[in-house]
């Protein structure tokens, strides 16, 4: 195929705060499609806070990001070219192709989607990756009953907002903490949930005592830091909590914890995942969040940044929490 490709590849890694600096726009051939393989043209580029812990070359659950490649990053396209039997031209598919507009496959990585009744764009948030997290953390370490208390931070995120939807289909009370009114408006109108407390308020502990008077049964922790030594005061006898990000430490910053006493006294259940490991629940999972988002059932907001060049800033914008709901990138037709 003629023309070019444009990707953008990590250029150096952050020290502290991710800067546009660390990334580079280049443009590459397209590749070429041999026997067996696949061309997609991507459409959506979904941006995840994971992405930030892959930038440095700390010891961590998956290898750095390789200086110089093309940033990791899953994808959202149709199949423009095929010379394997299982696709054919005009499929949409997800990958994980990266931040740029073309990728090639075998197919082994590369899943067809159903777009008649869930868009293409949610297939990389609540009927994707981020759903599944949300599914897995929230049935198999919540494990929330009907009437117990359930706690998330990063409520209004892709997520987020998800664990919170579900957990009030098993009958819980939910308690959101999100950054800005805004947010927390979000949060209770939009998603459901019974209360969502804004952080940068200045009154985090007091406002979440006053949410959760029966204390907290179940937290689903992407945060860390403050907001999780104020759910800990606060946790219930046999409380689970899943930890499936701490973003507060993505740039570095100390997540100090003064109230790990909390675990002892209330034999608390702590329990870090990612959800990659846990393959075989996905079926289940995408079966279920794809049903409720066909059926209109599990809501869900997309912040969109245009064109590929502006992934960057995006990026760093999510780090910083300016989106709502899911952030991708659009990426433009040729």
């Amino acid at each position: 195929m003629s023309g070019k490709n444009r990707l953008i590849v990590l250029a150096s890694r952050p020290k502290g705060e991710v800067g546009p600096e660390n990334f580079r726009l280049v443009e590459a051939e397209i590749p070429e499609v041999g026997p067996g393989e696949v061309l997609v043209r991507n459409r959506f580029l979904s941006l995840d806070p994971y992405m930030r812990g892959r930038m440095d070359e700390t010891k961590s659950y998956a290898a750095a990001q390789s200086l110089g490649e093309v940033m990791i990053g899953g994808t959202a396209g149709e199949v423009i070219e095929s010379r394997n039997p299982k696709f054919a031209v005009g499929d949409p598919v997800i990958g994980m192709f990266g931040w740029q507009l073309y990728g090639k496959s075998d197919g082994s990585m590369l899943r067809k989607v159903d777009t008649t009744q869930v868009p293409l764009s949610a297939y990389l948030g609540c009927a994707g990756m981020p759903g599944v997290t949300a599914w897995y953390g929230l049935n198999r370490i919540v494990a929330p009953k009907t009437g117990e208390t359930v706690v998330v931070s990063a409520a209004s995120g892709a997520v987020g907002s998800v664990v919170g939807q579900l957990a009030k289909r098993k009958g819980c009370r939910v308690v959101g903490v999100a950054g800005g009114e805004s947010k927390c408006r979000i949060v209770t109108g939009e998603y459901g949930f019974d209360a969502c407390i804004d952080y940068k308020a200045g009154r985090l502990y007091e406002d979440l005592r006053a949410a959760t008077p029966d204390g907290i049964d179940g937290c689903f922790e992407n945060v860390g830091g403050e907001v999780f030594d104020a759910v800990l005061r606060r946790m219930n006898a046999f409380g689970r909590i899943a930890v499936c990000g701490l973003i507060a430490g993505y740039d570095g910053k100390a997540m100090p914890v003064h109230n790990f006493r909390s675990v002892l006294v209330n034999r608390l259940r702590i329990e870090g995942f990612i959800v990659a490991e846990h393959m075989n629940a996905w079926p289940e999972a995408l079966r279920e969040l794809g049903a409720l988002v066909a059926a209109g059932e599990l809501k869900y907001r997309e912040t969109i940044a245009q064109g590929l060049e502006n992934a960057p800033e995006a990026f760093i914008g999510l780090l910083k929490g300016r989106n709502i709901g899911k952030q991708l990138v659009k990426l433009d037709r040729e």
